[in-house]
């Protein structure tokens, strides 16, 4: 798959950034979020450098990662069990029924 250049503005500053085709308007999206939180970062502590703002959205946005893993992971388990207790659940009425024939 080739890549196309697209460019996305943060802090002010434009960056040309390669992408997958396909894949450009998921890069503007992603963009404008690290922009909101670099915003709203940078409205916060004015004394911040670029490079300490950019650090910090990075932790916030590698935190909101991890949350979201984690309910994921969280969830794959309850639905797990679910899928297990359906199965026994089955099992034992297939089991009940097939007595019930002989």
């Amino acid at each position: 798959m080739s890549n196309s250049a697209v460019e996305i503005v943060l802090l002010g500053r434009t960056y040309s950034i390669g992408c997958p085709k396909g894949r450009e308007d998921a890069l503007r999206t992603v963009a404008r979020e690290v922009e909101n939180q670099l915003t709203t970062l940078k409205s916060r502590t004015n004394n911040l450098s670029r490079e300490e703002l950019a650090i910090m959205a990075a932790l916030n946005i590698g935190n909101e990662l991890f949350e979201e893993k984690l309910k994921n992971k969280q969830y794959m388990a309850q639905m797990d069990e679910r899928i297990s207790l359906l199965q026994s659940t089955l099992e034992t009425s297939l089991v009940e029924r097939s007595r019930k024939d002989d």
